[in-house]
C-alpha cells in the first residue's frame, strides 16, 4: 500500500462516503424487478394444413413469454401483450440493480482500503 497524507485520505474517505450515499439512493429509487428475458414468439399451430407450417412470414404470433429461472429449472411465463412492457420495464430494473451493486461493492473495496491505511496511519 503506498502512503497517502493524512488530509488527502481524510478527502478520500468523505469523498468514498458521498459516493455510496449517492449509490444507495439510486437504490431506493428503483421500481419493481425481475430477473429474466422478454421473448417474442411466432409459433406454428397443430392444423399441419396451415400456411404456418410452409411459410414461416405466416405463422401465428405475437406471444409473448418471460423466461427465467427457479431453482435451477426455467421457467416460461405468458404475458398478455398489455403486460409486456410491465416486464420488459422489470427486467431493466433488474439489470440496474445488478450494476448499482456492483458499483457498490468497488467503492467498498476502495472505501476499505481507504479506512485501512487511515487506520495504520494512526498507529504510527
Amino acid at each position: 500500500m503506498r502512503q497517502i497524507s493524512t488530509s488527502r485520505l481524510a478527502t478520500l474517505l468523505r469523498r468514498d462516503a458521498q459516493r455510496f450515499e449517492a449509490l444507495k439512493r439510486e437504490i431506493v429509487q428503483l421500481d419493481y424487478f425481475c430477473k429474466g428475458t422478454v421473448l417474442k414468439r411466432m409459433m406454428k399451430c397443430g392444423n399441419q394444413q396451415c400456411a404456418c407450417h410452409r411459410d414461416p412470414a405466416k405463422r401465428h404470433g405475437p406471444y409473448f413469454e418471460c423466461t427465467f429461472k427457479v431453482q435451477n429449472k426455467t421457467v416460461n411465463l405468458k404475458l398478455y401483450p398489455e403486460v409486456t412492457p410491465l416486464y420488459r420495464a422489470a427486467i431493466q430494473q433488474h439489470r440496474k440493480l445488478k450494476s448499482l451493486l456492483g458499483r457498490l461493492e468497488r467503492l467498498s473495496r476502495t472505501a476499505l482500503a481507504h479506512l485501512a491505511q487511515q487506520k495504520l496511519a494512526g498507529r504510527r
